[in-house]
């Protein structure tokens, strides 16, 4: 599975426009199956649930709100790349379709 950080760097959709890209890239998260919903529902918890300890912290020590703030920045970094990735696949079947 090849990672791509920007819309732009799908192959199938990187001649489109910003809207119309990010209207690709909702139709092809439709697509998703079960495990591959389940999957990037699970990562997006794994990154989340250790910001909201964090910010549970900080009552004792304000370096947890640092500490919040850069787990928060895994978010894009992780997920997107994931999520453009399982969704390339759905892409390039509706590309070929017409829509």
């Amino acid at each position: 599975m090849k990672l791509y950080f920007s819309s732009k760097q799908i192959p199938t959709i990187q001649h489109l426009s910003l809207p119309q890209r990010l209207d690709a890239l909702q139709a092809a998260q439709k697509k998703l199956t079960g495990p591959e919903k389940l999957l990037l529902n699970i990562l997006k918890l794994l990154i989340l649930i250790p910001i909201f300890v964090l910010i549970l912290q900080v009552s004792d020590n304000w370096f947890a709100l640092l500490w919040a703030l850069l787990v928060s920045l895994l978010y894009p970094i992780v997920i997107k790349p994931i999520e453009f990735s399982l969704c390339a696949k759905y892409l390039s079947q509706s590309n070929s379709q017409g829509t």
